[in-house]
C-alpha cells in the first residue's frame, strides 16, 4: 500500500467518524413547526465548531437567520480582478417516515467500515464535511488562498428557505460579486445514461424551474346516497386524468445537447453515430428521450407530478371541495407564467381553481467554455481520472439558483460516487455514503481550492 493510499484512508476514515457524530443531529427542516427541533440546530453547530476547530478559529464567521451560516477567508491578493469563489452545502434535511424499515436507524449515523449510514449523509452533511475536512487540512498545512473563499452553509435548504437569499443580500450589500459558485447536485455516477458503461462526472450548470400549484374544485356536497353529476372530485379527476394525457412537448437545450454529445463520445459506435449529430437531429432525439421515460424524460421538458389529493372526510359524504397538488419542473426556456397559461389550456374547465402556491422560473445556464468550469473539469480529472466530466441541467432545486443574482458561474456538483441505488437514496430509506468516496470528496476540494487563481 502506497502513501498516498494511507493518507487517502486516514483522511476517509477521519471525515466519516465526523460525518457519522453530525449524521446524530436531526436537523429537520419541515414546513411543519412541530418537525423542527432548535436544540438540534443548536448542537449541531456547537458540534461543528468543535470537530473543526481551525475553521473556526482563523476564519470569519457570519450567522445568517440564526442558523445559517457564512465563513470567509480572507485572500491574499488584494486586486479587483481577483474576485472570490463561494462553496455551498446545507446541513439540514428532510424528515423520515418513522414506518419505513431502515437497516440502521436514521439518524444512527451508523459506520460500517464500508459506509456511513443515515438521513443527511448524501444530501448534504457529506459534502459540508469534505468541505470542511479540506480547509482544517489547508489551515494546518499554513495554505493561503490568492483570492477570499466563503463558506455558505445553510439550515432551511429542503424548504426552499430564505437563508440562502439572505446570504444573497449580505454578499451584495458587501459589492461581492463571487468569481465561482458550486453547490450541490451532480456527481459521479455510472449507468446514468443508457448504452454508456464508463463513469460520467456530471456538472449541473443550471436547475429547471419549480412551481408548487394546487387544483381545486368545488361543488354543493351533500349525502353519497344521491352524487350529481360532475361533482367536486369526479371534475377533479378528469383535470388530473387530461394533465396525465396531454405531456408538455419535449426538446432539448443546448446543455442538455452538450450533455448528450458528451456522453455520446464513450457510447457504442451505432449510439454514438446518433448521439454525435443530436445538434442536427436534437427533435427526434428528444422524443426518444421522452419515450425512455424516467430521467431521459424528464430532461426533455416540464414535467407534471401530482402529489396529493383530497376530497371529502366521510366515506359516505359527498365533498364540497376537492384538491389535488402538482410539483412541477419547468424546462429550461420556459417560465412559471407560460407553465400556468398551459395548464388551463389542458384542464379546458373554467370551474376549475388553479393557485400559485410557490414557483421560480428556470436558472440561467452557466458556460461550459470559461475558466470556472475548466478548473471544476481540471479538479474533477485529477480526483476521478476514470470520470469524464459533462454538464447537464438539474431536475431539482438547490440553494445555488439564489446565486444566478450575484454571479454568473454557478454550477451544481457533488464530488462523490453514486450507483443508482444510492441515488435512489436521497430523500429515501437507507440513504448512506461510501466511506471511500469522503476521502475523494477531501481530495477533490483541496485541489479545487489550491487551484483557483
Amino acid at each position: 500500500m502506497t502513501g498516498s493510499t494511507l493518507t487517502s484512508s486516514a483522511t476517509a476514515a477521519g471525515a466519516a467518524a465526523r460525518l457519522s457524530e453530525l449524521i446524530r443531529f436531526r436537523t429537520v427542516s419541515s414546513r411543519d413547526s412541530a418537525e423542527v427541533d432548535v436544540t438540534q440546530f443548536d448542537g449541531f453547530l456547537k458540534a461543528l465548531e468543535r470537530l473543526y476547530p481551525r475553521v473556526h478559529a482563523q476564519l470569519e464567521c457570519t450567522r445568517v437567520n440564526t442558523y445559517g451560516l457564512l465563513f470567509r477567508w480572507a485572500g491574499t491578493a488584494a486586486h479587483p480582478s481577483l474576485q472570490p469563489t463561494v462553496l455551498m452545502a446545507h446541513y439540514d434535511v428532510v424528515p423520515i417516515d418513522e414506518d419505513d424499515d431502515w437497516t440502521h436507524p436514521p439518524f444512527s449515523g451508523h459506520n460500517d467500515g464500508e459506509y456511513v449510514w443515515g438521513r443527511g449523509t448524501l444530501d448534504d452533511k457529506g459534502a459540508l464535511v469534505v468541505i470542511m475536512e479540506a480547509m482544517e487540512s489547508l489551515l494546518t498545512a499554513g495554505f493561503q488562498p490568492g483570492q477570499d473563499i466563503y463558506l455558505s452553509f445553510g439550515n432551511n435548504e429542503e424548504t426552499a428557505g430564505d437563508t440562502a437569499d439572505a446570504v444573497v443580500d449580505l454578499l451584495h450589500g458587501r459589492g461581492v460579486t463571487p468569481w465561482l459558485v458550486l453547490d450541490e447536485g451532480g456527481a459521479v455516477t455510472q449507468g446514468a445514461f443508457p448504452g454508456v458503461t464508463k463513469a460520467a462526472a456530471v456538472v449541473g450548470v443550471a436547475e429547471k424551474g419549480m412551481l408548487d400549484v394546487e387544483i381545486l374544485t368545488r361543488s354543493p356536497g351533500g349525502h353519497a346516497s344521491t352524487p350529481p353529476r360532475m361533482g367536486a372530485t369526479a371534475r377533479l379527476a378528469r383535470a388530473v386524468m387530461r394533465l396525465e394525457k396531454a405531456p408538455f412537448p419535449s426538446a432539448l437545450p443546448d446543455a442538455s445537447i452538450q450533455m448528450v454529445e458528451t456522453f455520446g463520445r464513450h457510447a457504442p459506435m451505432l449510439l454514438r453515430f446518433i448521439l454525435d449529430r443530436t445538434r442536427m437531429l436534437s427533435w427526434p432525439v428528444a422524443k426518444l428521450f421522452a419515450l425512455l421515460g424516467g430521467e431521459t424524460n424528464a430532461m426533455t421538458r416540464t414535467t407534471v407530478a401530482v402529489t396529493q389529493l383530497e376530497g371529502s372526510k366521510g366515506a359516505n359524504v359527498l365533498a364540497a371541495t376537492a384538491k389535488a397538488h402538482l410539483n412541477i419542473r419547468i424546462a429550461i426556456g420556459s417560465s412559471v407564467d407560460a407553465t400556468m397559461d398551459r395548464l388551463r389550456k389542458i384542464i379546458r374547465d373554467p370551474k376549475v381553481e388553479l393557485t400559485v402556491l410557490e414557483g421560480s422560473d428556470p436558472t440561467p445556464v452557466s458556460a461550459t467554455d470559461n475558466e470556472q468550469f475548466a478548473i471544476l473539469r481540471s479538479s474533477i480529472e485529477r480526483v476521478y481520472p476514470e470520470a469524464f466530466v459533462a454538464p447537464y441541467i438539474m431536475m431539482a432545486c438547490t440553494d445555488a439558483r439564489r446565486f444566478n443574482r450575484i454571479s454568473h458561474a454557478v454550477y451544481r456538483f457533488a464530488p462523490f460516487e453514486m450507483s443508482s441505488e444510492a441515488r435512489a437514496s436521497l430523500h429515501g430509506v437507507n440513504e448512506r455514503i461510501l466511506i471511500s468516496t469522503l476521502g475523494r470528496g477531501v481530495s477533490f476540494y483541496d485541489d479545487l481550492i489550491r487551484s483557483l487563481p
